[in-house]
């Protein structure tokens, strides 16, 4: 019994705390890249990430274009819910590998964000290329900044576009790394 509370324990944790942290990275790298606002997804991301994002723009200001306040509320979240899994677990940590480990997750989380956003683009370019739809369009936003110098490296060879599989090995590679740095 013990052992199916702290799976159901992790398992709402990770699912509460994973989805508003993803909803707030999003808001970031839409941010970031300068994606269209007024596309229906982004009004649900601003809308989910708006409420508790505000308190935190009056007292931290972006700073270069860059907004500071959703990228300390993604890892302030992300500490807490590191923070909880370890003591559902049963597990003690110190505060400072507790900080350190959540920087990690904090970027793992982003380098899937990449990984499933580029998966997702190639899956739509085979079943429907050329369709317009507002999650296509934002998908297209975020990973275009990753997707532009891999294409430069390795450009589209008869019509195949293969530079996904490059930035495909990159991720991999990075998200293999992550807990050699960040235990």
């Amino acid at each position: 019994m013990d052992n199916f509370l702290v799976n159901a324990g992790t398992y709402l944790i990770s699912t509460l705390f994973g989805l508003y942290i993803i909803i707030v990275i999003l808001r970031f790298l839409l941010q970031l890249v300068r994606a269209d606002f007024y596309n229906p997804l982004s009004q649900f991301i601003v809308k989910a990430s708006t409420p508790v994002l505000n308190p935190i723009r009056r007292i931290i200001p972006g700073l270069f274009g860059i907004d500071i306040a959703s990228i300390l509320l993604a890892y302030f979240l992300q500490v807490i819910e590191n923070a909880l899994l370890f003591t559902v677990k049963g597990l003690s940590i110190s505060p400072i590998l507790l900080l350190w480990h959540s920087i990690g997750s904090l970027l793992t989380l982003v380098l899937y964000i990449y990984f499933f956003a580029i998966l997702v683009q190639v899956i739509i370019s085979w079943v429907s290329p050329g369709t317009y739809n507002p999650a296509t369009a934002l998908i297209h936003h975020i990973t275009e900044p990753v997707m532009r110098p891999a294409r430069k490296i390795l450009p589209p060879f008869s019509g195949f576009d293969l530079s996904p599989i490059l930035v495909f090995v990159v991720l991999n590679l990075l998200i293999m790394f992550m807990p050699v740095i960040f235990g």
